[in-house]
Formats: structure tokens, sequence, C-alpha cells
């Protein structure tokens, strides 16, 4: 037998690197799924009619969500028809110069929280801009551009839930 070093085998090529490749296939599909998964599962835009009609779509959740911005700088939003104002997060509110504001405690599902209220910051969602909302400071969990658009946006609109679909229309002035 030639000089071979201790431990080494006489294995054919196909069975050293088999192994390796089965791995390295499954981490390719699984991979795949994953990205073709997100692809599905992302919510569609929405969409603006005119006279400043805006339609969300629901999303697979059975949740609406759209994007926009909160004070300059861009969210994505979970339309909550049940929260009182537009919430962010305290990483958020640094990030776009929300300062200030009056200490508060929010009561939500999960209990009490400490946080903040800002009046007077402007919030877009598409081509819709409402001036003078006012924002809590406190949303915890979630990624730091996620905010909830709440009642405080919200209640310039007219809301209307049907086929799957949310539908906000300016109220007249």
């Amino acid at each position: 037998m030639p000089n071979q070093p201790p431990g080494s085998h006489n294995l054919p090529t196909g069975l050293k690197w088999g192994p390796f490749a089965i791995v390295a296939v499954w981490m390719a599909v699984m991979g795949a799924l994953y990205l073709l998964s997100v692809q599905y599962l992302k919510p569609k835009p929405v969409a603006v009619l005119p006279g400043g009609v805006l339609v969300i779509p629901m999303a697979r959740d059975g949740h609406f969500y759209a994007t926009g911005t909160v004070g300059g700088k861009p969210a994505r939003f979970l339309v909550d028809t049940g929260a009182s104002m537009v919430t962010v997060s305290e990483a958020f509110a640094q990030q776009a110069g929300l300062q200030g504001g009056t200490p508060t405690v929010f009561k939500t599902a999960n209990g009490d929280l400490q946080g903040r209220v800002l009046s007077g910051v402007p919030v877009s969602m598409g081509p819709a801009q409402v001036s003078g909302v006012r924002v809590g400071v406190g949303l915890v969990g979630g990624e730091a551009d996620e905010a909830l658009l709440g009642q405080s946006f919200l209640n310039q609109f007219e809301i209307t839930l049907s086929d799957k679909q949310m539908t906000l229309k300016p109220k007249s002035r």
C-alpha cells in the first residue's frame, strides 16, 4: 500500500463528495421555496382611484398593509381601525427626529405600556397626506420601520370593508 495519511480511505470521489452534494441541493431547494413564499405572502400595493380614493387589498394573513411616511420617514403600516392613533416605536421616532411629546400610558390588549404622544406630525399613505396627526411613540415588537395606522389618520376618511379590500374615501371638508 502506498504511503497514505492515517485515517484516509480508498473511497471513490463520488462517495466522498456525495453527502455534500445532497446537502447543497437541499439548501438550494429550501432557499428557492423561501424566496417564493416571501414573494407570495408579500402584501399587494395600495391602488389609487380618481378622487383620491385608496383601495387596500387584504393580505393573505387577513390584515391590511400599506406603505407611507410618518414625519417624513418611510413606514410599513398595519392598518388598525381599532387603534386610536398612529403609533411607532421609539427607534422609529428617533430616526424620524420625532422629539418631545406628552408622556402617557397606552392601554393595550397586552397591558399598560409607557410612551409619549406628539401632535402635529405629518403622515402620508400613498398620495393621501394628513398634517397635524397625533402620533403615539412606544410601539413594541416588529421591525423598526413598522407602524400602526390608527384613527388619528383614518378619521379623515370614510372606510368601507368589502370583498377582501378596504376602501378609504377622503371625507368632504
